[in-house]
């Protein structure tokens, strides 16, 4: 068999020798796979490097990189599974083309923008609920505005604006987990929980101001300056104060506060704490201070700080923003030296990242973190009539400006960026409260209200003629009409009573059983008879004199006694 196998290949090795031809049909091209990928692949990051630069919008047709000379050719010759698999699997994911599909600068909702008239001073203050229903937005002008998206029209009006703290500057807003209340931080030194319709809940007690140890107050003696809610506990919140201590207050005891933390010195001495707040999991206390340095607490151990960073902004300027990234690894803080820094609470010496030439006129400008944690958000102050203030994005690996939204023309002080909305509130210093959302990748929010026209004003109804309907309008009870006023002008001048002459006011006492108006009793009407009774108005030496003669005939007093 395997002889004749031999002979079989021989033959047909012969046969064709002697037909004149090599091989029964045409040869198949061959090609080299992995140098074909290997041009595709570089041609790609070329192009998407170019793309890159010219701007966020030519991310979305990086697909057509992999049109390149010999891919169309391999098209036609290998199966499309096996195209797929020779393009996906050898390409990570950290490169370039499927880090632009992922990009986060396309992930930002800036597309649509709706303006919240809050007032005519800076919005110092946002609050979102955690369903993202309602809007809080508060002031320099010491209100507090309700702004619900289902409920708005276009004409985009607040349903509620109250002023909780009276005469002080709302310095933080902020809804608890549940969303059922809300934290208000004023400038004075008693901060209020109210209800979602703006109704006090409760109100902190403020402590004795001639204590020296303000461990042993029961709460705040001095100005707020911010305040925060507890990630995980719905009835704990947090506020710092002038008066250099961050308190713990429990919901349910307005009396007293929880727990005191006071910051203090390299030297010992104490500092004032500018802004503060939770860490994710509600483990740990953050507290930025006015000698620049940032210090943390375990919640349950008040005394000594846990992390501590001495030399985290400069000096005398107010640390006006900490937050944590949803991560719970990086902590952002915004300086009033116009820095920007990030830092691993793990090895808390050095930031990780530093943004200078970020312009902070304002103690409470903000800073967020993305909803996928990827951007950090801030706002820039500009002066008055300088410039446009702006949103800048910065991406958090490698704090490069990845983008930048010119929003006003004064200063953006607060900034919030809702994860379920995936909508961004900005509040400016000439008293505007911008939403910033995209309609393809936002949820709710301000896509509801955009959509309802503007309701009509109901006019008042007017009566076309005046007609008075009265119980007293049938016939019978209708009182026949006077047909001219001279009749009954002449009648009434013969009836005694309308033709009586009023009495003219009594001048002087009362006569004639009426009492002058000098007094309601009888006894002032006496006294003041007696004392005004003036009826002689001779001269009392010729009234006296008068009886000289009648005495001298007929003495009775002195004279008789005087002749015994």
């Amino acid at each position: 068999m395997a002889a004749h196998g031999n002979n079989e290949k021989t033959g047909e090795g012969d046969l064709s020798s002697v037909m004149g031809f090599s091989g029964f049909g045409k040869k198949a091209r061959t090609f080299d796979l992995e140098a074909i990928f290997e041009q595709t692949r570089r041609t790609a990051i070329e192009r998407s490097q170019r793309a890159r630069l010219e701007g966020k919008h030519s991310y979305k047709n990086w697909v057509c990189a992999y049109s390149c000379s010999g891919f169309d050719e391999l098209l036609t010759h290998l199966p499309l599974s096996s195209i797929l698999h020779k393009i996906l699997k050898p390409l990570p994911l950290s490169s370039a083309p499927w880090r632009l599909v992922q990009d986060p600068v396309r992930k930002i909702p800036d597309t649509h923008e709706i303006t919240l008239q809050h007032g005519a001073k800076t919005v110092s203050a946002l609050g979102l609920d955690p369903s993202g229903a309602r809007l809080v937005t508060g002031g320099y002008d010491y209100d507090v505005k309700f702004w619900d998206f289902a409920g708005m029209d276009a004409a985009l009006q607040a349903f509620r604006s109250l002023q909780p703290c009276e005469c002080h500057q709302i310095r933080s807003l902020q809804y608890s987990i549940t969303g059922d209340v809300i934290l208000v931080v004023a400038g004075n030194a008693q901060a209020k929980v109210l209800d979602r319709d703006g109704f006090q809940v409760l109100e902190c007690i403020k402590g004795d101001q001639y204590i020296v140890d303000m461990a042993n107050t029961k709460g705040h003696t001095a100005m707020l300056n911010s305040g925060c809610w507890h990630p995980k506990i719905k009835e704990e919140f947090l506020t710092c104060s002038n008066d250099g201590t961050v308190r713990t207050w429990d919901l349910n005891n307005e009396k007293k506060h929880k727990s005191v933390f006071k910051p203090r010195s390299l030297q010992g001495k104490k500092v004032t704490p500018t802004c503060c707040t939770y860490s994710r999991d509600g483990k740990l206390i953050a507290a930025g201070c006015q000698d620049g340095t940032i210090q943390i607490w375990d919640r349950n151990l008040s005394v000594h700080t846990k992390f501590h960073c001495r030399q985290a902004h400069a000096p005398g300027c107010d640390t006006s923003c900490l937050v944590f990234s949803y991560d719970g690894t990086t902590l952002a803080s915004r300086g009033g030296d116009d820095t920007l820094k990030t830092w691993d609470i793990r090895s808390f010496r050095k930031p990780i990242n530093v943004a200078t030439g970020l312009t902070s006129y304002f103690p409470m400008t903000d800073c967020c973190f993305s909803p996928d944690d990827k951007l950090l958000v801030t706002g820039t102050s500009v002066k008055r009539d300088e410039g446009h203030g702006t949103l800048v994005f910065l991406e958090r690996q490698t704090f490069r400006k990845v983008y930048e939204i010119e929003v006003a023309s004064a200063s953006v002080v607060r900034c919030l960026w809702h994860p379920k909305l995936n909508q961004i509130m900005v509040g400016t210093a000439n008293g505007l409260a911008k939403v910033y959302y995209d309609p393809v990748r936002s949820q709710r929010g301000a896509k509801l209200c955009v959509v309802k026209s503007q309701r009509k004003q109901k006019q008042a109804e007017t009566l076309t003629q005046d007609y008075i309907i009265t119980p007293h309008a049938l016939p019978m009870f209708r009182e026949a009409r006077q047909r001219s006023t001279r009749k009954q002008l002449e009648k009434d001048r013969l009836d005694p009573t309308k033709s009586h002459k009023p009495e003219p006011p009594v001048s002087g006492p009362g006569r004639g059983g009426r009492v002058a108006a000098h007094g309601g009793t009888l006894s002032s009407y006496i006294v003041k008879n007696i004392a005004l009774d003036k009826t002689d108005d001779s001269n009392p030496r010729e009234a006296i004199l008068r009886h000289a003669k009648d005495a001298a005939e007929n003495p009775f007093w002195v004279a008789p006694a005087y002749k015994r």
